[in-house]
């Protein structure tokens, strides 16, 4: 704890950019930008997304949120104008989208060509943008690599020129860092800026969009942490700095009590005046099963929906294609998804007056009256260690480098209300790792590794399968170095000049495994070192000319890694004692 301690203290000290001066500079940028006018906003007459949605909030209507992650902006505008054609000729609309863009985007314009390439299009003319909210009526929703990233101010710019008027995503702040990027005061001072620029437009609509499980919500342990983080996040957001916050979660809960009662409790977190992005689908219940893919569906969308119906918040519900877990869906998967998702809100009318809503507005009273607890305490805390808790980009920059375990090891400790509000995340590793202790207590496995030293480390905020294994190696004899997410190959190259290690065990995600290895290899190679390389997690590329990313296992092994699609394969990997 006193390392934590430490650490604020060494930041809270870091000189960082005059704030004052920064919203100065926001308010002059504000002049020159003007919000656009999408399809949707002209085909609705309403001058925002947040004056739709509170449309929808009094007539009990569902708004559908889909996510859209296609490699380049030609067969993103194709497939935005096929589903609003096919839910149109049934009598249904799609209301708004997400665009899953090139990470790359969250850098500099000068930056971008150097990175690996990731899943998503590129936004690099200014008809690219357009073609988000022109190709057909259905609102942008830019929440992944805007805001929170080194290009923050300049992105928010364009987002609201085409009509875009929910941008996120705060939460990637903390947790997700642009490839090749490492000045974090640069970041927190363009991310404070974009949303002191959006503060200006808060009167026309603008929100600024945070998904909680994209960032430390992802990580901590206790429900109870997470209502604290919204409150802080919107301490920070709409107290300190005067911008719209609002706030999406669902991707890593399962328990309908749960998923039902963040809905709730985020309405008592914003004081009865929150009006939701979206409540994303259970992503963390997925897997290689489509029927079971299906069914998982079908019970969170039925909660969702039913969420809606008690106590509409504004949050489009999403209902996910059955392949969202083993590759990026198709436009058809999509529409199927959709058309699947109006059948169930059929059933949830007419479940509706039946349901008992008792248990989940128990867990949301619970969550924030620790909740509010817990942000006191973080408040008082941070306060004493030195950091001006009204001066919002110190404590973002302050918070960024604290990092979601600390945090709630200082600020949450007594706050115990049983297994029952742990995290549905930090529950299912917990299940991971419990179901597969047994092959690392092995005594040949034990014997094998033994003395060897590891450094496991994820390419991107996909966290949870590299830190399930550096636990479970940590409880043999083997040294192990976690690096923890977002780390790129210069990171892990420095790490083994300094530890050389017997081999790196990589996670990595989201379309860029080739590119990746390739810098990874060229970069040990400089260095003259050669530890086994292991690589998991989603093993494909993205390819300027296919739609979608494509496998790249066979081009991973001809550059000398190791793919491992399993952890039983991974440990059958691990080089051991000759």
């Amino acid at each position: 704890m006193e390392k934590s301690i430490d650490l604020v203290r060494e930041s809270a000290a870091w000189s960082l950019p005059d704030f004052n001066q920064l919203r100065h500079q926001a308010i002059d940028l504000a002049t020159q930008v003007t919000i656009g006018r999408s399809a949707f906003l002209d085909k609705y007459e309403v001058k925002s997304e947040l004056e739709y949605k509170q449309q929808s909030m009094r007539d009990k209507r569902i708004m559908y949120h889909a996510h859209i992650g296609m490699n380049d902006i030609e067969s993103t505008a194709q497939s935005i104008g096929r589903i609003h054609h096919q839910l149109a000729t049934q009598g249904f609309r799609l209301d708004r989208a997400g665009y899953a863009i090139d990470r790359r985007m969250g850098l500099p314009a000068e930056n971008r060509s150097a990175a690996a390439a990731e899943t998503g299009p590129m936004l690099t003319r200014a008809e690219d943008w357009h073609s988000l909210a022109q190709s057909a009526p259905i609102q942008p929703h830019l929440g992944d690599f805007m805001i929170g990233q080194p290009a923050s101010v300049a992105n928010t710019v364009q987002a609201l020129r085409i009509g875009c008027t929910t941008i996120g995503n705060l939460s990637q702040f903390f947790t997700f860092e642009a490839p090749g990027w490492n000045d974090t005061a640069a970041t927190a001072a363009q991310t404070y800026q974009a949303m002191a620029l959006l503060a200006e437009f808060r009167s026309q609509g603008a929100m600024l969009h945070s998904y909680l499980e994209d960032g430390y919500g992802a990580l901590f342990r206790h429900c109870s942490t997470i209502a604290a983080w919204a409150m802080l996040e919107r301490y920070i957001v709409e107290e300190l700095i005067g911008t719209r916050l609002t706030h999406c979660i669902g991707g890593l809960t399962q328990d309908p009590i749960k998923r039902v009662g963040w809905v709730l409790a985020l309405q008592t977190i914003h004081r009865g005046e929150h009006v939701g992005s979206m409540i994303y689908g259970d992503t963390l219940s997925f897997g290689a099963d489509f029927e079971k893919n299906r069914a998982v569906t079908a019970e969170y969308l039925l909660w969702d929906i039913l969420a809606q119906l008690h106590a509409p918040s504004g949050h489009a519900v999403l209902p996910l294609p059955v392949t969202e877990a083993i590759r990026i869906p198709s436009a058809d998967e999509i529409i199927e998804a959709q058309l699947f998702g109006r059948q169930v809100e059929a059933s949830a009318r007419r479940l509706y007056p039946h349901v008992d809503f008792s248990a989940a507005e128990s867990f949301a009273e619970t969550v924030c009256l620790e909740g509010s607890e817990i942000l006191q305490h973080a408040l008082t805390g941070l306060a004493d260690m030195g950091v001006d808790i009204d001066n919002p980009l110190q404590m973002l920059y302050v918070l960024k480098k604290l990092g979601a375990h600390q945090f709630e090891q200082l600020f949450s400790t007594g706050i115990d209300s049983g297994e029952s509000l742990s995290t549905d995340m930090y529950a299912l590793a917990q299940d991971v790792i419990d179901e597969h202790r047994p092959m690392f207590a092995d005594e040949d496995f034990r014997a094998r590794v033994s003395g060897k030293r590891f450094v496991v480390a994820s390419s991107d905020v996909h966290e949870h399968a590299a830190g399930a294994l550096a636990q479970l190696l940590s409880e043999t004899d083997a040294e192990v170095v976690y690096l923890g997410a977002e780390k790129n190959p210069s990171d892990l190259v420095a790490t083994l000049q300094q530890q050389p290690a017997d081999a790196l065990l990589l996670s990595t995600h989201n379309g860029m495994a080739l590119d990746y290895a390739r810098q990874l290899k060229q970069l040990l190679d400089d260095a003259a070192l050669s530890p086994a390389v292991i690589i998991g997690g989603v093993l494909n590329q993205k390819v300027e000319t296919q739609a979608l990313p494509v496998p790249v296992i066979d081009e991973l092994k001809a550059l000398g890694m190791h793919p491992a699609i399993s952890l039983p394969g991974l440990t059958r990997l691990l080089p051991g004692k000759s």
